[in-house]
């Protein structure tokens, strides 16, 4: 019998519709039932794609007799972390304060008002000697303990909310006390944490890290670094190591094109197999904006590669684009990637087969599991790659005719922004029109469906036509981002709509100030004032996580903003968000890094280039050939040939006739 997740948009919770859990959206009515009936409640949160939500689901909430319990006990909440990613932080912020890690699925265990007392992430069905107690087990337990020691949980849960509440400005200031010295500490303690042997940040598990990447490629243009051989060089070799391990290994998928979410090993070999379009969508940011300064046909081809995946893949026909593939299909995690020697051998000529095994890592015993091997890129150059697209149009061809993994066709504002930034930095490094138009295209599909006339936004379409009826400050800040970098070579193909795009960034930002800024303190709250959070915990997030601090979003917006307008609304919005920033460099710099590369652009100086449209090819040729820097060019039909307008930072202004000088200027 379906629970009452079936009238549901979200494609996570549909999953979870026909189970024996009595599982109950997120809301009021939930909140109620549980006080009505004094039961403590399960909130459990996940996503599609993600395949430990799919092996629990399978193992525990599947079951008839695990399902008793949890209903007998708890009034269960299921929770899509894509549609609420205000639920979703807030708790996983409370299961780190327990357990110090999560992750998905997340599993909170409330008072029947919903405030944790504690919770975590995967649980099996049975003891599986990983020394995680099984769920059941935990069930029985908990429900136990809250009717024996229940003021212990309402002591618990209270001193989370308060500790989920003080941290919103445990490191802020209410005075700019920023000093530029902070960002070389900040570089500096990067590079120490980085793996310079196989790429990386951290132990395993290893996560892409582009927001870490583009601050370390934005602090390399400073005259500080490029005067200090040793801190350049440990930069260099962070970013290309990195980069290159991550386009070698397993985390790409050589086939079809398209990151995977994370390896769970060191080298990048292994990865979980979900793809996510927030992840390809900053990684196409950042291997574009490497490529200024390592061109190679490596970054080259994993631009070009995840665009044509992300297009084909990805793009609804009404115009915007999905959110995730999963990581399963029917025949289990990772399946669809996965080759034998001998189904290599049976669909390619044997000495392709023979050369293609031995140069993306495919043998007989296999590199994977059960003699299967995933391709990799780990030993060979780039021109011989080019002699294998034909194989592996071949093989993409026969993957095809597998049982392919589930998509989860909603799409999420958020997300999307965070693309239209991709294919515009892909756009600039690769000198592609086309990519640039999909950019626009896909502005222009956000703009008509999911903003209202004032600037509202609806955050998520879903696939049955519905839109959601919230937003959060990540839609607007990321919104506002993408938009500025639109602005930036729009010029390019439509003259005159860069002055467009930065009114429709005023106005979103507006509306964000209005609808989430701190009256009191710095910073921006994640959810509007009348949120449904437990205990009025309206949280701030300071850190990156999988994609970047909206907080950290804005600050560069407040700053392109101030330098295109040069509005005192914009500084004074600036100066205001870098006070929550000293102490968090600090002590966690490698958690801020969208931030740092902000704060350091604006410090080098933003540029804004004004000509004519003759020069515009000439210019836009040449930044393709110079390091990233935020460089805003805008065509003026006012202009003779001979005059172009160089800004600097707000600090200069100067004309210039030849295009050369402009660029010997910028980088000098």
């Amino acid at each position: 019998m379906p629970n009452q997740l079936s009238d549901q948009s979200s494609l996570y919770l549909q999953q979870h519709s026909n189970q024996p859990v009595e599982w109950m959206p997120w809301g009021k009515n939930a909140f109620d039932l549980a006080k009505k009936l004094d039961k403590p409640i399960i909130v459990s949160i996940g996503y599609s794609a993600c395949h430990w939500c799919r092996v629990m689901s399978d193992e525990s909430f599947e079951d008839s007799y695990i399902a008793s319990i949890m209903n007998r006990h708890f009034v269960c909440i299921k929770v899509d972390r894509e549609e609420r990613p205000d639920v979703d932080q807030t708790y996983l912020e409370a299961v780190r304060m327990f357990n110090q890690s999560a992750g998905w699925p997340l599993n909170v265990f409330c008072l029947p008002d919903g405030r944790p007392f504690w919770g975590g992430t995967y649980f099996p069905k049975e003891d599986k000697g990983q020394k995680i107690v099984p769920w059941p087990q935990v069930l029985v337990r908990i429900a136990d303990h809250f009717k024996r020691e229940r003021g212990e949980l309402e002591e618990n849960a209270g001193n989370v909310v308060s500790n989920l509440v003080h941290a919103n400005d445990a490191l802020s200031s209410d005075k700019n006390d920023w000093r530029n010295e902070l960002l070389l500490h900040s570089a500096k303690a990067i590079c120490d944490s980085h793996d310079d042997k196989d790429g990386g940040f951290s132990p395993a598990p290893k996560f892409p890290s582009p927001m870490k990447i583009d601050f370390l490629l934005a602090i390399r243009e400073a005259q500080s670094v490029r005067s200090n051989n040793t801190l350049a060089a440990k930069i260099d070799r962070s970013v290309e190591t990195t980069l290159s391990k991550m386009a070698r290994g397993g985390l790409y998928d050589h086939i079809g094109g398209g990151f995977f979410r994370y390896s769970v090993d060191e080298k990048w070999q292994i990865p979980h197999f979900e793809k996510m379009l927030y992840d390809n969508a900053l990684l196409l940011s950042t291997y574009s904006r490497a490529n200024h300064r390592f061109p190679t046909p490596l970054f080259k081809d994993i631009v070009s590669q995840t665009i044509d995946w992300i297009i084909t893949n990805m793009k609804s026909e009404k115009g915007g684009y999905f959110s995730s593939v999963n990581a399963d299909n029917e025949d289990g995690e990772g399946e669809y990637y996965l080759w034998t020697l001998d189904e290599i051998k049976k669909v390619l000529k044997e000495n392709n087969a023979n050369s293609f095994g031995e140069a993306y890592g495919i043998t007989k015993e296999g590199n994977f599991e059960q003699e299967k091997s995933l391709p990799r890129r780990e030993s060979i150059d780039n021109e011989n790659e080019k002699a294998f697209n034909e194989c592996k149009r071949i093989l993409l061809s026969i993957r095809k005719e597998r049982p392919e993994p589930s998509r989860d066709k909603k799409q999420i504002l958020a997300w999307n922004a965070l693309l239209i930034r991709g294919f515009v930095d892909a756009a600039r490094a690769f000198h592609r029109k086309d990519w640039l138009q999909n950019a626009i295209d896909l502005n222009n599909w956000m703009t008509e469906n999911l903003l209202t006339t004032d600037f509202t936004i609806s955050s998520i379409a879903f696939e049955n036509g519905k839109v959601s009826n919230l937003a959060f400050l990540d839609d607007y800040a990321y919104w506002a981002e993408s938009l500025l970098a639109l602005s930036s070579i729009s010029d390019w193909i439509n003259p005159g709509s860069s002055k467009k795009y930065v009114q429709q960034a005023e106005d979103i930002t507006l509306t964000a100030i209005n609808k989430f800024k701190d009256k009191k303190n710095c910073g921006f709250f994640f959810s509007e004032e009348n949120t449904d959070i437990p205990a009025q915990a309206r949280k701030k997030f300071w850190y990156d996580n999988a994609t970047s601090s909206a907080n950290s979003s804005l600050l560069r917006v407040f700053s392109t903003l101030h330098h295109l307008t040069d509005k005192t609304v914009w500084k004074k919005e600036y100066e205001e968000a870098i006070a929550a920033y000293p102490n968090l460099s600090k002590q966690a710099p490698q958690g801020i890094g969208h931030a740092l590369s902000a704060i350091t652009d604006e410090a080098i100086g933003l540029c804004s280039i004004v000509c004519n449209a003759a020069h515009t090819e000439k210019i836009l040729f040449r930044i393709a050939q110079n390091p990233y820097r935020p460089i805003f060019l805008s065509i003026n039909k006012e202009k003779t040939s001979d005059q172009i307008t160089l800004n600097v930072g707000n600090q200069f202004s100067q004309e210039i006739k030849n295009p050369e000088e402009v660029f010997e200027t910028i980088f000098s």
